[in-house]
């Protein structure tokens, strides 16, 4: 077997049950098991769907910020103002099962974030008033 190196912009990691990890097309399939690895460059909020709240309903997510920064937002379980966490380069935040949650950018410049999730049973869900 060959090892190449996988750009991971262009590519989301695959691991499966099994122990096998493999590259693919970078499309998120709320119906695939496995756990999924994402790397994006964001250069605006639209790059994050900041206008969406999303929930993965089977497991954790794992949310990083690699370079820039961010803002993880959490809707309120109960009336009242939304949640915030700011994470800077080399900082993460796990995002508990069934949480509605959505990212922004944290300052002008553009920011690289990675996440880590079973993305079996996500959702998104437009943010009224955004």
């Amino acid at each position: 077997m060959t090892v190449t190196p996988i750009d991971l912009f262009a590519s989301f990691l695959h691991l499966d049950e099994g122990g096998r990890v493999r590259a693919s097309q970078p499309v998120f399939d709320p119906g695939r098991d496995g756990w999924q690895l994402m790397t994006f460059h964001v250069e605006s909020d639209a790059d994050l769907h900041a206008d969406h709240w999303e929930v993965h309903s089977e497991a954790d997510e794992v949310v990083s910020c690699l370079t820039g920064g961010i803002r993880l937002f959490f809707r309120p379980e109960q009336p009242g103002d939304e949640e915030e966490i700011r994470l800077g380069a080399g900082t993460a935040a796990i995002v508990p099962r069934g949480r509605w949650h959505r990212l922004a950018l944290d300052g002008p410049g553009p920011s690289d974030i990675m996440s880590v999730t079973l993305p079996r049973g996500s959702r998104l869900e437009k943010r009224t008033g955004a």
